[in-house]
């Protein structure tokens, strides 16, 4: 299961891949697309999805913990000329499959940031 947190107006998204003890893990982070392959226990698992739009892998980061792996992912920076404007390209979701983003991947609230209580 695919856990995140879109903060639409946000340049980053944080994301969670909730499996245990993970062992040779494969994590590739390409400008449109996440794939992990991974085993925990005795079992393998694989992971390929595509982002709803693109995203900056060159600054993304992630982190393999004993109960999950982390992932910072940062959104692409649009290319609209518009120099001036702070506003963040809005997400309405993570992934560009809706029906594949309702059965693998859920909110993760602890993490969520509603926007009256950025800083």
């Amino acid at each position: 299961m695919l856990l995140y947190t879109v903060n639409m107006h946000l340049p980053f998204t944080f994301s969670t891949l909730a499996h245990t003890d993970v062992k040779d893990e494969t994590i590739n982070l390409s400008d449109s697309a996440l794939v992990f392959k991974g085993k925990s226990g005795d079992k393998e698992y694989e992971v390929n999805i595509e982002f709803f739009k693109a995203v900056d892998a060159k600054d993304s980061t992630y982190k393999v913990l004993p109960r999950s792996i982390q992932m910072h992912v940062m959104k692409a920076k649009s290319d609209d000329g518009d120099d001036g404007d702070d506003d963040e390209e809005f997400w309405p979701r993570l992934l560009k499959d809706k029906a594949l983003e309702k059965n693998q991947v859920k909110i993760d609230w602890d993490r969520y940031v509603d926007e009256d209580e950025e800083d």
